[in-house]
């Protein structure tokens, strides 16, 4: 746990300490945010869900333009803009009372959101050493672990369920945007290629727009995106209507797979070390996928104890596989990306990632959940394809990198 929570070098550990801290505040805000708008504002749940998709698209395209921002004025100054933004934007959670107020805050908050990944990237970029995507998984650990923290505070609020204790939790959702940005004032200067940061050397044209591999694994990824919402969205849905087994069998998968990230993350991630690799990983990914699906699937119409089973044996190899596609996906999308372009090709990459997420839980619900078996392996085939089919696509790009001259 040491090794996790304690990287190597002064970058690594500020940008792993502010990113623990907005990811405790998302913690916050991922457990008691519905229900806040739901029981102390009074908004119906279909607004609630509406002002969540419109703040997810809406940020789908501030990520591309901020990450363009963070390349021309340097990462570093951004980002402690973005995080100043999100502690106003936050702030202004509390004075929501109609459906236009919220759905208003919910853009700007949405914009935030996305702003940060695309500035976070060339700070990992900047100070991940000669493999960045090592350093990704321990920011993906420590983030686990704060979120896990963040919901585990929200729990005392929710307990509590008044609006003194919910209005606490969206003040220190506020709060931790702040401190995140504070944090980055310790930060040493970055420089990419010899460019001190906010020297104006990025490129200023839409490079990625024009990278068509790069546009083809971002929306190979998006595809493979679409598992991110199965512990959260699909599996304690199945478990509840499709299944026999206990109603705490959710929980403890929840918590099994947190678990999993958080000490397995950063060991997985020093193997995938380059393109090549990270092509193999893809491939480990979408296989131990269709694993995991298939067991989730067949924990229909058995006994309780055995669909439990089924259930923890399919979330282990479900684990493995979104560890491998983290770990390759990190590798690809900061490998293939030019340094001094990091912001606006993680934008374009974030871009996919988050189309994937947002038409998730739609696609679930059409698979899965209506169709039972024949729509889990249809889901899970669709993910095993799409992590095979980038194996040969990263073996090709490494090999034309490599080749020499004439």
């Amino acid at each position: 746990m040491t090794a996790v929570l304690l990287p190597d070098g002064r970058g690594q550990r500020v940008v792993a300490a502010t990113s623990f801290v907005h990811s405790f505040g998302t913690g916050l805000f991922v457990a008691a945010g519905a229900l806040f708008f739901t029981r102390i504002v009074g908004l119906p749940a279909s607004q609630v869900a509406a002002g969540l998709f419109a703040a997810a698209m809406t940020g789908l395209v501030a990520g591309v333009y901020v990450g363009r921002m963070a390349d021309r004025w340097g990462p570093k100054r951004v980002q402690i803009g973005v995080a100043l933004c999100g502690t106003v934007v936050n702030t202004g959670l509390l004075l929501v009372d109609t459906f236009w107020t919220y759905l208003l805050v919910s853009l700007l908050s949405g914009a935030v959101i996305a702003a940060s990944w695309s500035t976070l990237a060339p700070l990992v970029r900047g100070f991940g050493g000669p493999t960045p995507a090592v350093f990704r998984g321990y920011l993906r650990s420590v983030g686990n672990l704060a979120i896990a923290l963040g919901t585990v505070a929200a729990g005392f609020a929710i307990q509590a369920d008044t609006r003194a204790a919910f209005l606490t939790v969206m003040i220190c959702r506020s709060l931790t945007y702040l401190v995140s940005g504070l944090i980055l004032l310790w930060l040493p200067p970055l420089t990419l290629e010899g460019a001190p940061e906010g020297a104006g050397g990025a490129d200023r044209g839409w490079a990625a727009l024009r990278d068509r591999t790069y546009l083809t694994l971002t929306g190979i990824n998006a595809v493979m995106s679409l598992h991110f919402t199965i512990p959260t969205f699909l599996l304690p849905l199945w478990i509840v209507e499709h299944t026999s087994a206990p109603r705490w069998t959710i929980s403890a998968a929840l918590v099994l797979n947190t678990i999993m990230v958080v000490v397995l993350q950063v060991h997985i991630s020093r193997n995938v070390a380059d393109v090549p690799s990270a092509g193999r990983a893809m491939r480990w990914a979408g296989a131990a996928l269709w694993v995991g699906m298939l067991l989730m699937a067949l924990a229909e119409g058995v006994p309780p104890w055995f669909g439990a089973l089924l259930l923890a044996a399919g979330v282990i190899a479900y684990t493995l596989g979104e560890i491998w596609h983290s770990a390759a996906s990190a590798e690809y999308s900061f490998g293939l990306a030019p340094p001094h372009a990091q912001g606006q090709y993680a934008g374009v990459f974030g871009l996919g990632h988050g189309l994937g997420e947002g038409v998730s839980p739609a696609v679930m619900s059409a698979l899965p959940l209506a169709l039972g078996l024949p729509g889990w392996l249809v889901l899970a085939t669709l993910l095993l394809v799409a992590g095979l089919a980038c194996h040969p696509l990263l073996t090709r790009v490494s090999r034309t990198a490599t080749r020499p001259a004439g």
